[in-house]
């Protein structure tokens, strides 16, 4: 047989062979790629994440940042869901409180939660307690919210205090995703100008999405100079900055409870029907 033609037959396979194994890694490695991470969250067991830094915000309201087991962990909390957070109160009982991480699953590595700390709250003396180094208990993820890209056209918001977060994560996630153009119309009711939680944020998503997300703040107690609402939350300011009852549009609300049930009475008011309403 011609010494020539074997040669080549054997540079032929080396080729083929060394194309068909490129093949194999790309293909691993966009399989590899293209995986959704696991998350860090386990919906029956509480584990353990260790407090990495606190800053304080106010003089009652920090910002705790955790750690994940690795620098490219997330935490696998889908959109407009909570978790469970364990600790104990002034007594040393065990207390279980819901909360969501301001933090999405783009953030890797760490999440974060902002703790408004009330001085009779009993998971508040836990958070107030906590120092770096210490860990928290954490078990889910848990909560009834399911979203969709273009589940709908528009969000309306009715939020109130540390009732911001969940708001706040759903708003972030899907305005980040540039495949969904969901808009949103947020009113968020506090006391003071002092008790509004990330309004560097949320001011943030107004200009850099100022065609999708509109928010408008609300005070009990409105310093002197002051162009946003005064007062409760009102028929009225529902109807001006959220969107108009649709059966593409969902009003969300999260609040203390004499607000949520406020809420719900307006939003009756105004002919918005059951499925166009969820509270967290």
């Amino acid at each position: 047989m011609d010494l020539d033609f074997l040669q080549t037959l054997d540079v032929q396979l080396l080729v083929g062979g060394g194309v068909a194994l490129l093949a194999i890694v790309i293909g691993a490695a966009y399989l590899f790629s293209s995986r959704k991470p696991k998350g860090c969250l386990d919906p029956e067991n509480f584990k353990e994440f260790k407090l990495v830094k606190r800053g304080q915000l106010s003089h009652n309201v920090a910002k705790f940042k955790f750690e994940l087991p690795t620098p490219t962990s997330v935490l696998g909390l889908p959109i407009g869901q909570h978790m469970s957070c364990r600790g104990k109160d002034s007594e040393g009982a065990e207390v279980i409180k819901p909360y969501t991480p301001t933090t999405l699953d783009s953030d890797v590595g760490y999440f974060e939660l902002v703790i408004k700390m009330y001085p009779q709250g009993r998971m508040s003396h836990h958070f107030r307690e906590m120092r770096v180094g210490d860990y928290l208990a954490v078990k889910g993820p848990k909560g009834r919210f399911k979203y969709q890209p273009g589940k709908v056209r528009a969000f309306g918001m009715l939020a109130g205090g540390s009732g911001i977060t969940p708001m706040f994560q759903v708003a972030r996630a899907i305005l980040e995703n540039p495949k969904d153009k969901t808009k949103f119309y947020l009113i968020y009711a506090n006391v003071t100008y002092e008790d509004i939680l990330l309004k560097k944020e949320l001011d943030g998503l107004a200009a850099k999405y100022p065609d999708r997300f509109k928010v408008y703040y609300v005070l009990n107690q409105p310093p002197e100079v002051w162009d946003g609402g005064v007062g409760f939350v009102s028929k009225e300011m529902i109807q001006t900055h959220c969107p108009a009852p649709a059966h593409d549009v969902q009003i969300l609300r999260c609040g203390p409870p004499p607000m949520n049930k406020a809420m719900a009475g307006h939003l009756e008011a105004l002919e918005y029907a059951p499925e166009m309403q969820f509270q967290f």
